[in-house]
């Protein structure tokens, strides 16, 4: 007993040494909880045999576990067969993580807080008030300014942007077309990163223009290449504020564009054509396949092929960096597919009641999406 005692006693001062003790006492737990537990669904200890044995021990993966203490990151036992979750890691979803979600989720689609508390007590939660809904959502509204105001490195290599636009009720309590305008871009370390996230009444080229001033106060002050579609208030703003930049035109928007100068009838093949422009592996290819198109639909289709010529420079610059995958930097696509998941899950709000619950929905799924990608390899 004594033993037990002295040794219990040397992990204790073990924590007073700790940034903050609490935090670490808990983590330190949880290890040892999720020691024990997996332990038990496998039959067995690591490295151990027996004939009770039920599976084995694969490795172990890293989770982000947010608690009331702190964030702390777990290192998950991986088991072969069955899977492994931590009891109080499903504790925490099926209880707090739910109400949270919940309360935040109603809040961000413009529910009012006294609809939320009545919605809780359907569900069984009995203990949640407006002053608490109110209070959540100023936690909400914090982390996204936190995020959104944040320091940036001073180079990204590779920026794409783009705008999204909903139905958003004014202070006036008319119904008006917003923009959200995106910043998403890659370090250094070939990492993605959600930039910025700014509201605007309009794109223009002032809003443009204050978009990457933004960016520039927050520390960037090098860009390679920005990846955007053909606006005209993206094309001048980035030039004024990032001089000696380029810009890539998105090679599937300019697509379209030549396309919507060509017959239907037609559209098919010469589509094809067109695209074989983009898949070349060197520069000076693309420019010869370009000028056989030129030349063998300029009489058939003269808008189409202007409109070729006109935007063919801008939409060859991914060339000029052959270190890099030509299908991550030439068009839009990455940003397209996270556009495409935001827009799912604000169609089930017709009308957003203010822009600032417009924005905080955005924000906070981006915030995850930058969270999520702090675990993964590089993306270039």
């Amino acid at each position: 007993m004594r033993n037990d005692s002295e040794i219990f006693k040397k992990i204790l001062t073990g924590f007073v040494t700790e940034e903050d003790p609490l935090l670490a006492m808990m983590k330190w737990m949880m290890d040892q909880l999720m020691q024990i537990e997996a332990q038990m669904k496998v039959g067995a200890a690591k490295g151990e045999h027996g004939s009770e044995r039920k599976s084995h021990f694969s490795g172990y993966r890293p989770r982000r576990f947010d608690t009331r203490l702190g964030t702390v990151y777990l290192m998950i036992p991986k088991i072969r067969r069955g899977g492994y979750i931590p009891f109080f890691v499903t504790e925490k979803r099926r209880s707090e993580q739910a109400l949270i979600a919940m309360v935040k989720e109603a809040y961000v689609n413009g529910v009012s807080t006294r609809k939320i508390e009545r919605l809780a007590k359907e569900l069984g939660i009995e203990n949640i008030s407006a002053s608490q809904v109110s209070q959540i959502n100023k936690g909400l509204d914090e982390q996204v300014e936190e995020f959104r105001n944040r320091p940036l490195q001073k180079e990204y290599p590779f920026i794409w942007v783009d705008a999204l636009y909903e139905k958003v009720r004014n202070h006036e309590d008319r119904v008006v077309s917003t923009a959200i305008m995106i910043a998403y871009g890659v370090t250094i370390e070939g990492n993605r990163e959600v930039l910025a996230i700014e509201p605007f009444v309009s794109e223009s080229t002032e809003t443009w223009k204050s978009f990457f001033d933004r960016l520039k106060a927050r520390g960037v002050e090098k860009i390679a290449l920005l990846i955007s579609n053909a606006h005209q208030g993206i094309q001048k703003a980035f030039k004024q504020s990032f001089i000696g930049a380029s810009w890539q035109r998105c090679k599937v928007h300019f697509m379209r564009n030549i396309l919507a100068h060509g017959p239907h009838r037609a559209k098919e093949k010469f589509a094809a054509r067109l695209k074989s422009i983009w898949l070349q592996e060197y520069r000076e290819d693309a420019l010869q396949i370009a000028q056989m198109i030129i030349d063998e639909y300029d009489k058939k289709f003269p808008e189409a092929i202007e409109v070729l010529q006109n935007g063919l420079e801008n939409s060859l610059q991914f060339y000029h960096f052959p270190q890099i995958d030509k299908r991550r930097i030439s068009s839009t696509n990455v940003l397209e597919r996270i556009n495409k998941e935001i827009r799912r899950r604000s169609k089930v709000v017709s009308v957003f009641p203010s822009r600032e619950s417009y924005l905080r929905l955005i924000a906070t799924y981006l915030m995850e999406y930058t969270e999520n990608w702090e675990s993964e390899r590089s993306y270039i």
